[in-house]
């Protein structure tokens, strides 16, 4: 297990390192807490967090293995949070998670599979005092509004490539990796719609419902938070319909221009059977022909077929086959 950080903190300010198999007397003041945060914990180490700070059999259990989906469960005083974390990675969406136990004078964060660790955020909320001492509901939001964050530049990349892909759908025809490209992010999207519900419930769950250790005052941030994920949900519905109107209209412009090509050479048959028939009938061995017995009847029959092709080409001209 890689320990990244686990600190007291004292009235927003941090006070000292501590190990994850001490136990540290915390006071009634809420602005007093552990912050410990752990990545890819072993059973031994999450058992020995259990036993330091009371942690419920089955939260930890989901905890070790890293396969819920976002979900807020009550156990005593103590809550256990699942969220899913996401970030790209060759050109697809991958996930980890993050589960979060949040009880009086302790949050500890587990995380799996994530690609942005929480120093930053950390670092953040130490400049800030006055926010780290307004207790572990604080940093729980704090952290809620990270994750869910970190949804949003990767929607934001995802839209810009399904633009390029219109207008390329507009210039030329969609050959087979476009489609198969499209395909595939249709999944990926279908695929984030599955994390982002549940997400909304959790946010959900902390603006409606009376939690231990969530003071009613943080719930407006929680609020903040649902809204976030709620922008990446319209978001993400978009997309997939912008995507299926690719799709469909790549086919419909590709129908429309292999009509436009058949036409062209209807017309282009039409004009040339003209032609091909009187030099067909020219190519019989008949005794009594115009060129043999008239002076001018070779030049009459070219003009005659000169004609009927420009005729045929005007025609087809107006109505837009040539």
């Amino acid at each position: 297990m890689t320990v990244v950080a686990a600190y007291l903190y004292r009235h927003g300010q941090r006070v000292r390192a501590v190990s994850i198999d001490e136990r540290v007397a915390i006071s009634e003041d809420k602005s007093e807490f552990v912050w410990i945060g752990v990545a890819d914990p072993s059973v031994g180490e999450m058992q020995t967090l259990a036993r330091t700070y009371g942690l419920h059999p089955l939260a930890v259990e989901d905890a070790i293995n890293a396969n819920q989906l976002p979900k807020v469960d009550l156990f005593g005083d103590q809550l256990f949070v699942v969220t899913r974390t996401a970030h790209i990675e060759s050109d697809a969406i991958c996930y980890g998670e993050t589960a979060i136990f949040v009880g009086h004078g302790h949050i500890i964060t587990v995380r799996h599979g994530s690609a942005r660790a929480h120093l930053a955020l950390r670092q953040e909320l130490e400049a800030v005092p006055s926010r780290l001492a307004q207790g572990v509901d604080y940093i729980l939001h704090a952290i809620l509004d990270f994750i869910v964050d970190g949804y949003l530049p990767i929607i934001e990349g995802i839209e810009d490539e399904v633009l390029e892909m219109e207008q390329q759908m507009i210039d030329h025809f969609l050959g087979r990796q476009e489609i198969t490209r499209i395909f595939n992010l249709r999944r990926q999207l279908i695929r984030f719609q599955r994390i982002l519900l549940p997400m909304q419930e959790v946010a959900t769950k902390f603006v409606k419902v009376e939690l231990p250790c969530i003071d009613p005052e943080a719930r407006p941030y929680f609020s903040d938070v649902r809204d976030h994920v709620r922008r990446v949900q319209t978001m993400v519905d978009d997309l997939r319909e912008v995507l299926n109107s690719v799709f469909e209209s790549s086919n419909l412009l590709e129908q429309q221009r292999t009509g436009d090509i058949t036409r062209k050479l209807a017309a282009w048959a039409a004009i040339l059977a003209v032609p091909t028939a009187i030099a067909g009938i020219y190519g019989m061995n008949f005794e009594y022909m115009p060129e043999l017995k008239d002076r001018y009847g070779y030049p009459v029959v070219l003009g005659v077929i000169a004609i009927v092709c420009a005729l045929l080409y005007t025609r087809f001209k107006k109505l837009k086959w040539l």
